[in-house]
């Protein structure tokens, strides 16, 4: 047992103790996370090391910066600076009505956002063909209150913007070579979306 030497509260010194059970059983579980290969989220092992990115707004590819190489070892450049895979993207939002009162007044609308990306090798190799992530959220609507409805939209708009650069980073986690051999499948199939 490891000894310190501690002051309660009533100002008497007193031993404190940490078994060796303890300390071996900590050990044992980080033995044991790293064996079963547990990964932080946002950790990942991206096949490329240095990704340019073209498209995309700019609140989106800034985070989308920040996810890569905060969460890996992968560097973002510029398409003059020799990528080893370039990342397309573009992204589109819109507005439906989803329910009207006995007036047909808008009660409800849906929020749509909808991002589409394809990963190119820098040989021209396509790792990721054109694919899409298209997300929805659905609104409360009331005219009084139209400035506020406004905030809330812009706020799920940024909302569905995080969840999308989430779920990309997880999808370019998937490629697992930037040559791939011929009539395989540059990656792994992808997960199925959340509900």
């Amino acid at each position: 047992m490891t000894h310190t030497k501690g002051v309660d509260v009533t100002g008497k010194v007193v031993e404190k103790g940490v078994s060796r059970r303890s300390f071996l059983a900590l050990l044992g579980g980080a033995v044991a996370l790293s064996a079963c290969s547990f990964q932080l989220r946002g950790q990942q092992n991206y096949a490329f090391k240095r990704l340019a990115i073209t498209g995309g707004v700019p609140q989106m590819v800034a985070r989308l910066e920040r996810m890569v190489q905060g969460g890996s070892d992968t560097v973002i450049v510029k398409l003059w600076e020799n990528p080893d895979a370039t990342l397309n993207l573009s992204e589109g939002q819109g507005l439906r009505t989803l329910s009207l009162n006995a007036q047909g007044v808008v009660q409800e609308y849906e929020l749509v956002y909808n991002v589409t990306y394809s990963l190119i090798g820098a040989d021209g190799t396509l790792l990721i063909p054109p694919s899409q992530i298209a997300l929805n959220r659905s609104m409360t609507y009331n005219d009084q209150y139209a400035l506020a409805k406004q905030s809330e939209s812009t706020l799920l708009y940024n909302d569905m913007r995080n969840d999308a650069v989430d779920q990309l980073t997880r999808r370019l986690a998937v490629v697992r070579s930037l040559h791939p051999t011929p009539g395989i499948s540059p990656r792994a199939p992808l997960p199925t979306p959340p509900l």
